[in-house]
């Protein structure tokens, strides 16, 4: 059956939403021969899907505008190549009606193909905590219904939950905590980046434990470097004031670990981590930057959103990094960390590399493969470090008493 799909998103006061569909239906609709060349973003068509899409509070009707209107070709292995109309439009209801509950009157092309259906999805709802298009809800089917006559349509009864502001705050923070627990290059950089942070420098290696208030002093210093950073760029990139292609930035990001990975085992910038952190977090923030930059959001809602996001970020970061430091405090003491300090280093750079490959050439390889499937173990990881430098240090405490 030939087809639509229009995603609606809540804003602040009104509904906006994107609607595609196929050239082809909407040359059968227009009874005209269409161009994929053609430049669709004229009066003519403005004025004709603004007609045909219509939302209504009772008898009232909403103010309908047509933002945007494009022409997009896409490659479908059973069909070539295929054309696809885009349209963004916005509707405002009348001042004292609801955003929440309208009739969606959208008949673009079935009010002349009748065998036309309309998928409707929820795409965002910042106060229900629908964030993003993964998290899409359908909320209908506008379809001809032929037990009432030929050519009639039924409109969609949209009714949504209230929500609350409480709720959008709390589910953004939940998936700004989500991100980093998923987002293993973010957590490896600084948990690297940390290795050598107890110890002093020794000529030009790594040389022994610094001691409590040396390392404590090091270790708050590179990670709140790392959070300036990160949350400067989450804040601008999220704005929309700059914005970076996603491969760069994640090429960069590989390649951060790397760096850490080689300071770790050689002191490349001693007493620099916390400059380190602060650059490279301005990278790491663009990434996380763009899980908001495409919500379309009201200025209230994203400077929440902003707020809520980094929060999760951070309460996640700091839980995971209070985990595992304890443990590489105790190993510190031990000579036998040196070992453990290089080998946690190496794996992280073959890590990095294999990222770098991967982003670099759009082709996976089993390396990434293996550390994805590796993190789905990581709280086994830090139970064995836990139970191994409780093992080792309390050994070395026997042994210093002989």
């Amino acid at each position: 059956m030939p087809g639509s799909v229009v995603s609606l998103s809540v804003m602040e006061n009104s509904i906006a939403g994107e609607a595609k569909m196929s050239l082809l239906d909407l040359e059968a609709a227009l009874k005209l021969e269409l161009s994929d060349t053609l430049n669709v973003n004229t009066p003519f068509f403005m004025d004709y899907f603004r007609q045909h899409i219509k939302a209504y509070s009772g008898k009232e009707l909403w103010t309908t505008s047509v933002d945007s209107v494009g022409i997009t070709t896409e490659m479908d292995v059973n069909v070539g190549k295929y054309q696809e109309v885009l349209i963004w439009f916005t509707m405002t209801p009348p001042q004292t009606k609801s955003l929440r509950n309208f009739l969606f009157n959208y008949d673009v092309i079935i009010h002349q193909v009748i065998t036309h259906k309309i998928l409707v999805y929820l795409k965002s709802d910042w106060k229900n905590g629908i964030h993003s298009e993964e998290e899409s809800r359908p909320l209908g089917t506008i379809y001809t219904n032929f037990m009432i006559g030929a050519g009639e349509y039924q409109p969609l009864n949209v009714s949504l939950e209230d929500g609350s502001w409480w709720k959008g705050f709390k589910d953004i923070l939940n998936s700004g905590m989500q991100h980093i627990k998923e987002g293993t290059d973010h957590l490896l950089f600084l948990i690297v980046l940390l290795l050598p942070a107890t110890l002093l420098k020794n000529g030009r290696q790594w040389g022994k434990y610094g001691g409590l208030k040396y390392s404590v002093s090091r270790l708050l210093k590179i990670v709140t470097a790392f959070t300036i950073g990160h949350s400067i760029t989450l804040l601008i990139g999220a704005l929309g004031w700059v914005h970076l292609p996603s491969q760069p930035v994640e090429i960069l990001i590989a390649i951060s670990i790397l760096v850490s990975a080689v300071h770790a085992i050689y002191p490349v910038f001693p007493g620099k981590e916390m400059y380190v952190a602060a650059g490279f977090g301005l990278i790491h923030g663009l990434a996380f930057a763009g899980v908001l930059s495409g919500m379309n959001l009201s200025a209230g809602t994203l400077a929440a959103s902003i707020l809520g996001f980094n929060i999760g970020i951070e309460l996640m970061q700091l839980f995971i990094i209070a985990m595992i430091i304890p443990w590489l405090v105790l190993l510190s003491h031990t000579s036998i960390y040196k070992w453990v300090r290089i080998t946690g280093a190496i794996l992280a750079a073959i890590a990095a590399l294999a990222w770098i490959i991967e982003r670099s050439s759009g082709k996976g390889n089993f390396i990434t493969g293996f550390v994805e499937r590796g993190a789905q173990y990581s709280l086994w990881v830090i139970v064995s470090l836990a139970v191994f430098s409780i093992i080792v240090y309390k050994r070395r405490v026997v042994s210093s008493k002989f």
